[in-house]
């Protein structure tokens, strides 16, 4: 069950809005908190029920440790005794997450490395292990700080299980959100937020059922295939994965945004136009902003931040960079990836020590083309097809003559008759070519303009209104006539 799947938005998120709001009103408001982590509960479970255990002792076991970490701040307990817990406790969550996320990726390092043949039985990722992780990690880090309240146990299972952002993200900060589910303002239906959460739901379904799956066809194809790519096919496979994941995160967070709006909660903003950066600083500003907050605040700065040395501010820079690649995944092409964005902003920190300024359009074009690019090894598997994409990409004697083949066209959510049409006047790749180009140019357009948060800041009229629910119906079409694919950050 995904946010765009017919079974989430007709009896899922309907079933749990309904019973939640009428508990509230009867005024069994503990009975209603416990509603909805009994719900997101549900919502994990429907993926493997086999790692809800291993959710809930999480849960369980940082919220004990949480607790005796602020309160004892108070009682004549020694620093050491509470930097020994929290050490330990940290330990704890990234041995799990370690286990599940990157054991099999070390031992079969250290077994090419030594030419041994130890191996491990395979490991099911459980899903959103990065995300509960991460979150309850800062909030352990807070509570030894004395930065946490003393929260009860059902307003802290609702802040680490709560569904709309519990598989992917954002990462939340339990300042931002314990606040909202303590407070007796979000217990009543607000219309205006029913409205606005609606609003947002239906552009992030649509970006995701018809956009996203619709580039994810090219991409896959170009990247999990076999032969060469020209350079025609290798650009259309680069960029078709470039919007996939654009729209594919993108409308997920606009979906999770506005799931929590129709229970009066605001998550806080992940994803604010990154494409349209002007540097690649800007873009990680704009990017995944949830994750670039927390690298900062509980790596980078810990570091030393700026106020090291040049040198050691660099060497600061790399290190979250590479770490943050491997956050995403047990691969070297990860890491690669991390290590490429620390690079670029260590370039781009020295560009800004000189006064020299490019053109707008120009700066926008690097950036956009090094993002692009850097994407190749975030989805590659292998190095080997990192290289086939970024080979073809540079094949210039590509340009003597164009492909006629390569690029699918079946299963498109949007092609339709549209599709049949041009097959019936221009050669198989040559069409297929013409709509990948064409929806690409379509894509960048539209990522060029107002986001959804934006369009809510200017309010939401009756002409919106409108436009969403059209979107609406064409997203629900084309998710019960084809097969919806899981959102992109559901692997991390």
């Amino acid at each position: 069950m995904i946010f765009s799947s017919p079974q989430f938005i007709l009896l899922f998120l309907p079933t749990a809005f309904f019973v939640y709001f009428f508990l509230n009103r009867i005024r069994l408001i503990t009975a209603g908190k416990t509603w909805l982590v009994a719900m997101s509960l549900l919502f994990y479970a429907y993926w493997n029920k086999a790692y809800l255990p291993l959710l809930l002792g999480s849960i369980l076991f940082n919220f004990m440790v949480g607790r005796r970490l602020a309160r004892n701040r108070t009682a004549m307990h020694s620093r050491f005794s509470q930097r020994f817990v929290l050490t330990f406790s940290v330990i704890a969550n990234l041995a799990l997450l370690g286990y599940f996320k990157y054991a099999s990726f070390f031992v079969s390092n250290v077994d090419s490395l030594l030419k041994s043949h130890y191996a491990i039985p395979n490991v099911i990722l459980p899903l959103g292990i990065s995300f509960f992780t991460f979150t309850q990690i800062a909030y352990l880090v807070d509570s030894y700080r004395g930065e946490v309240e003393d929260y009860d146990f059902i307003n802290y299972a609702l802040f680490v299980t709560f569904f709309p952002h519990l598989i992917a993200g954002p990462i939340l900060h339990h300042r931002e959100m314990m606040t909202q589910f303590k407070s007796r303002w979000t217990l009543t239906t607000r219309y205006r937020n029913i409205v606005l959460g609606l609003f947002i739901f239906s552009i992030g379904l649509f970006k995701k059922v018809v956009i996203a799956d619709t580039f994810a066809i090219w991409a896959n194809a170009g990247f999990d295939g076999e032969g060469a790519l020209n350079l025609f096919n290798a650009w259309a496979t680069s960029l078709s994965y470039t919007f996939q994941l654009y729209f594919d995160f993108s409308g997920y967070c606009d979906m999770a945004i506005g799931a929590s709006l129709l229970f009066n909660i605001w998550l806080p903003i992940n994803f604010n136009s990154p494409y349209k950066a002007l540097n690649i600083q800007d873009f990680w500003r704009r990017w995944h902003m949830t994750l670039s907050r927390y690298l900062r605040d509980y790596l980078y700065i810990p570091l030393g931040g700026n106020r090291a040395t040049t040198g050691h501010m660099y060497f600061n820079i790399m290190v979250t960079f590479v770490l943050g690649g491997l956050w995403h995944g047990a691969s070297w092409m990860f890491i690669i990836w991390g290590a490429l964005h620390g690079v670029a902003l260590v370039v781009h920190r020295i560009w800004s020590g000189f006064t020299i300024r490019m053109p707008k359009v120009l700066a926008w074009l690097l950036t956009f083309c090094f993002v692009n690019v850097t994407w190749v090894f975030f989805r590659a598997k292998t190095l080997h097809d990192a290289r086939r994409v970024l080979g073809g990409m540079i094949d210039v004697g590509a340009l003597l003559h164009f492909p006629v083949d390569g690029i699918p066209t079946d299963n498109l959510a949007w092609g339709g008759p549209f599709t049949d049409y041009l097959l019936r006047w221009l050669p198989h790749g040559l069409a297929a070519n013409a709509l990948c180009f064409g929806a690409i140019i379509i894509a960048l357009a539209i990522s060029s303009q107002k986001n959804s948060f934006e369009l809510t800041i200017s309010g939401v009229n009756t002409k919106k209104l409108f436009g969403s629910f059209v979107l609406f119906c064409i997203a629900m079409y084309a998710a019960m006539a084809t097969t919806s694919t899981v959102f992109l950050y559901f692997n991390f």
